[in-house]
């Protein structure tokens, strides 16, 4: 594979946008580095692989997943032949007949994880103090802001289905594990990582390091390009 025929197709997490990814693309656009962002509709599990395939059926050439927390289960779900990589950014990596829920709760999460349920719309939402005490509280204020009023519902239909066989059994696979996350635990972040043999990161960062430490991010999105080229 060409580093530089590769396009790099982010999927962003509930609770967050694809404006999430902004400070990872601009640093890898600037290297040169094709990038594609879009919306998922976060309404269940095979709506937001449709979407992810439908990005991916735009783009020339190989592609390599970026997936931040939930995602990691989308990004898994495809079956586009395009995929040459995954990456994962504190993302969750369900194995085939677990759900995103089960591997979101396999372990105890500390005092700080804010307590999630569906809403008499039957959407789960984050409180909107959790942002900053739990989702991403190296971000700053306005950061915060802007995070809690674009954040985006998940359904429960999302994370209640027992997934297929993930497509990280195929191919090779990245993980950020970040160490300061009060929403998917370190020692539950690490066993999925070390169960897809994924190439770990650690960092002390919150759980949304594309906002509050993109470099970071980009070290590992690079280092994927640069070892699936050769």
């Amino acid at each position: 594979m060409n580093a530089k025929a590769v396009t790099v197709v982010f999927a962003h997490g509930a609770w967050a946008d694809e404006s999430s990814w902004n400070k990872v693309t601009g640093l890898l656009q600037s290297k040169g580095i094709k990038t594609v962002t879009f919306t998922l509709p976060l309404s269940s599990l095979p709506d937001d692989v449709s979407a992810l395939d439908g990005a991916l059926a735009q783009v020339d050439g190989p592609a390599i997943l970026v997936g931040h927390a939930y995602a990691g289960a989308v990004i898994a779900a495809t079956h586009s032949d395009k995929v040459k990589a995954l990456v994962y950014v504190a993302g969750l990596a369900p194995d085939e007949g677990e759900t995103v829920a089960d591997v979101f709760y396999r372990y105890e999460h500390d005092d700080k994880a804010p307590a999630l349920a569906p809403d008499s719309d039957g959407w789960i939402r984050l409180p909107v103090e959790a942002f900053e005490t739990a989702f991403a509280q190296h971000a700053t204020t306005q950061e915060l802001k802007l995070l809690a009023a674009s954040q985006r519902p998940i359904s429960p239909a999302s994370i209640t289905v027992p997934v297929g066989a993930p497509l990280w059994k195929r191919v090779p696979s990245w993980y950020l594990v970040a160490q300061r996350d009060h929403m998917i635990p370190e020692k539950t972040q690490r066993f999925m990582a070390e169960r897809m043999n994924a190439h770990i990161r650690a960092y002390p960062v919150d759980h949304l390091p594309s906002v509050t430490a993109p470099s970071l991010v980009v070290d590992v999105i690079v280092d994927a390009i640069q070892q699936s080229a050769t």
